[in-house]
């Protein structure tokens, strides 16, 4: 029976005196997708940036394979990948550029795959232009490109993604892609920690972690 990656005990964090949550803990198996849900305010961004390793709680820990994230980071970071409300990428770069020097911090080389994901993304006709002229939603689509290569790389493929609001300035083409390619990377064995207002159409197992 396979074991949950990731796991969280007891986690309590609090900002300005206003406790977000506490007490809070649960376990994630490969596979499966995590909605994170609450309204504005609850903590669920925070909770997102814990389990990537950004910020600390102020109580509790998270582990990686039953060793907290904080001993092993290069293991874990080699192990997630993270999506924040930014889109990531560098506006002095093209879209092409900017996938390559994504594609570089993992030491992948297949070029290939920067123009699959750039086609799969509707960035057709736009890979060249510096990604500062480029509007929001496809500024966004150039950062969630990046799911794409990872995801179709089986050796090197990040196990955990943890996106925060990844469907914000997608337009319906793009959330049907997204979905896909989540529903692709849980049927894998790897595992989504997101937070969205988008109810998806998923075929793997999930589960719901309410704050708030």
């Amino acid at each position: 029976m396979p074991q949950a990656l990731l796991r969280a005990e007891n986690l309590r964090f609090e900002y300005d005196d206003l406790l977000l949550f506490e007490q809070l803990s649960f376990s994630v198996m490969p596979g499966e997708v995590v909605y994170i849900e609450g309204p504005n305010g609850s903590g669920k961004t925070t909770l997102l940036k814990i389990l990537s390793g950004l910020i600390d709680p102020i109580e509790g820990q998270v582990y990686w394979q039953d060793k907290p994230i904080n001993r092993g980071a290069r293991t874990y970071q080699q192990a997630m990948l993270y999506q924040g409300h930014q889109s990531g990428i560098k506006d002095s770069l093209s879209a092409r550029e900017n996938l390559k020097w994504l594609m570089s911090l993992k030491g992948l080389r297949d070029v290939g795959q920067i123009e699959e994901a750039l086609a799969a993304s509707n960035l057709a006709g736009f890979e060249d232009i510096p990604c500062g002229h480029l509007s929001a939603g496809q500024k966004r689509r150039v950062g969630l490109a990046r799911l794409l290569i990872n995801d179709d790389n089986h050796q090197t493929a990040e196990k955990l993604w943890i996106l925060d609001e990844p469907f914000t300035a997608i337009d319906k083409s793009g959330v049907a892609a997204l979905e896909a390619t989540i529903n692709k990377h849980a049927q894998r064995g790897g595992m989504v920690m997101i937070t969205t207002h988008q109810e998806m159409q998923l075929t793997v197992p999930t589960q719901r972690i309410v704050l708030g």
